[in-house]
């Protein structure tokens, strides 16, 4: 197991917010924290693996997250990281696919089946009952990680 910093210590602070991007790509940067924290032992209680958001991000680029993890796990930058995910994807996307697929993602609603919706208006309740301007994904996450480390919703 790699050391990294404390700064990757999701026990005390939150991943970087979906929003963010490297490469021109969301969703990555908060994949690489968690992925960071979870080769530290201090992933918290978030969720490190292929799945969902995660798992939007690795099949638009085509590669496999135990590969990506492997390379996280070698310990290089942000710029190293992406560097080998365009190098190794299956698919060579262009800047503006790039753009138009985050884009979408960024404004993407929380899915529509009822269980998911179920879910997400529980969480609501739980962060802020009267709120009504989280409607992405990204939205309620970067709200789920404010209110987990103490802020007021």
């Amino acid at each position: 197991m790699s050391t990294f910093p404390t700064y990757y210590d999701l026990t005390q602070r939150p991943p970087r917010s979906c929003h963010v991007r490297l490469g021109g790509y969301v969703i990555l940067p908060r994949l690489i924290d968690k992925a960071r924290a979870a080769l530290a032992g201090k992933l918290g209680d978030y969720y490190d693996g292929p799945e969902g958001m995660n798992g939007h991000f690795l099949r638009f680029v085509g590669i496999e997250y135990s590969e990506l993890k492997q390379v996280i796990a070698q310990g290089g930058g942000d710029a190293d990281i992406l560097a080998w995910v365009e190098a190794h994807g299956k698919f060579k996307r262009q800047p503006w696919e790039i753009a138009a697929w985050s884009d979408y993602q960024s404004r993407r609603a929380v899915d529509s089946d009822a269980e998911t919706l179920e879910d997400f208006a529980k969480a609501m309740r739980r962060l802020h009952p009267t709120r009504e301007d989280i409607k992405t994904r990204f939205d309620f996450l970067d709200l789920d990680d404010h209110c987990s480390f103490g802020g007021q919703a």
